[in-house]
């Protein structure tokens, strides 16, 4: 490369003969004509010296014009491929797009208003979850699809009602409501179709949920970057004591996340979100139901189980139908709008919680059963057994009949 471009100048700007420079530079007369003449730089070529892999391509190209689709690795095994198979793979996926037809995505433009985007992330080391557990809860993520707005809490489950009522509290802290909330098949939101209570979440907010296909991830990819986000930004060097010291945490560090400068788009989250909440609808005036209900009989050890834990009631309920309510914070037991009992949700399963007050008050019921129980008369009265005689007509004599009496 260096001869060549001093050739070319001195040729240029000299004005010495090809014969000299050629001497004066050490090469063939040959090599200062062809540099002269040649418009590019000189590049070093070879000519591919063939691959193992050539032997088999007519065979994985027929096999590939019937199925294109067909796994390398069956690919390998229909044509005897013994070599590497990383090697194999790599040739494949460059002789797949000939018979795999494209799947080209549209360049998506979001308009103010139009739409979150909803996902789980979920911790790579466990959170204290109290009584000694530990676990990783999910967090619920949703961000702006214009403004990249974002907002997160970790949930106690990924059960629809969690979800739910995850969605609600942030819709809260925002303040309005978008056309579209973007789930992929969670589960809990419903797989091909809606759940029930996620249908009717909907309809309360008057928003549409809107569930993406299987395998398209690129229709969520903000809040995907967001998770990654999460990982990078917020979870280093951090100690967390419970969940709710993780969600206080996420609560300080977001409006800092929410003021970056966004390159792309030309401003900082939170002062585009306000073009976003004006777009967007108002909160619904009656809040949607998000909180886990249902009725059930209350045993005679006074207790409800709800995700896995028992809860007290008032044990003077016993025998009676009581409503039982959970939402993220509290569990709430009653019966005919009267208050039964009132416990904070627990994140960890398979406890038992007690309300000291029911415990007292099963004691004091117990006292007054027994009481009355020990009260009841012992006394029982005996027949006179005469009337029988009488009825089936049978005359016992007066000395037999007192000789019966004496026996009894």
């Amino acid at each position: 490369m260096d001869v060549w471009a001093q050739i070319r100048h001195r040729y240029a700007t000299e004005k010495i003969s090809k014969r000299e420079l050629a001497k004066q530079l050490g090469v063939s007369r040959g090599t200062v004509d062809r540099a002269l003449e040649a418009e590019r730089p000189p590049k070093y070529e070879r000519k591919p010296a063939g691959s193992s892999f050539d032997a088999y391509a007519a065979q994985v190209r027929a096999l590939l014009v019937q199925t294109p689709t067909m796994p390398a690795s069956v690919l390998a095994e229909r044509v005897g491929w013994t070599g590497s198979a990383s090697l194999f793979r790599d040739k494949v996926r460059g002789l797949r797009p000939e018979y795999m037809p494209a799947d080209p995505v549209d360049r998506l433009v979001h308009e103010p208003g139009q739409a979150m985007q909803c996902d789980l992330w979920f911790p790579h080391e466990p959170l204290p979850l109290g009584h000694g557990q530990e676990g990783k809860p999910p967090v619920l993520v949703m961000t702006s699809a214009f403004s990249g707005y974002i907002q997160a809490r970790m949930l106690p489950t990924r059960t629809t009602f969690d979800l739910l009522g995850g969605m609600w509290s942030l819709l809260q802290e925002a303040g309005a409501v978008p056309k579209q909330l973007v789930w992929d098949n969670e589960s809990g939101i419903g797989q091909g179709r809606l759940t029930e209570p996620a249908a009717a979440f909907a309809g309360v907010l008057g928003c549409e949920i809107r569930q993406l296909p299987p395998r398209d991830p690129e229709s969520k990819g903000m809040v995907e970057r967001m998770n990654r986000y999460f990982r990078q930004g917020f979870m280093p060097g951090r100690k967390f004591a419970s969940p709710l010291d993780f969600n206080d945490q996420l609560a300080d560090w977001l409006p800092r996340a929410n003021a970056r400068y966004s390159r792309t788009r030309h401003g900082r989250p939170a002062e585009l979100f306000v073009r976003d909440r004006d777009a967007m609808r108002p909160l619904a005036p009656v809040a949607p139901a998000f909180a886990f209900r249902s009725s059930v009989r209350l045993p005679r050890d006074y207790y409800v189980r709800v995700f896995s834990n028992d809860y007290s009631v008032d044990p003077g309920a016993i025998g009676r139908i009581v409503d039982v309510e959970a939402d993220l914070e509290k569990v709430t037991v009653s019966v005919d709008s009267r208050l039964l009992a009132t416990h904070e949700r627990r994140w960890a399963r398979h406890q038992i919680f007690t309300d000291p007050a029911h415990v007292d008050k099963a004691a004091s019921l117990r006292r007054i059963h027994r009481s009355v129980k020990a009260g009841r008369s012992t006394i029982v009265e005996e027949r006179d057994l005469s009337i029988y005689d009488e009825l089936f007509g049978v005359a016992i004599p007066d000395d037999a009949r007192e000789l019966s009496g004496a026996g009894r």
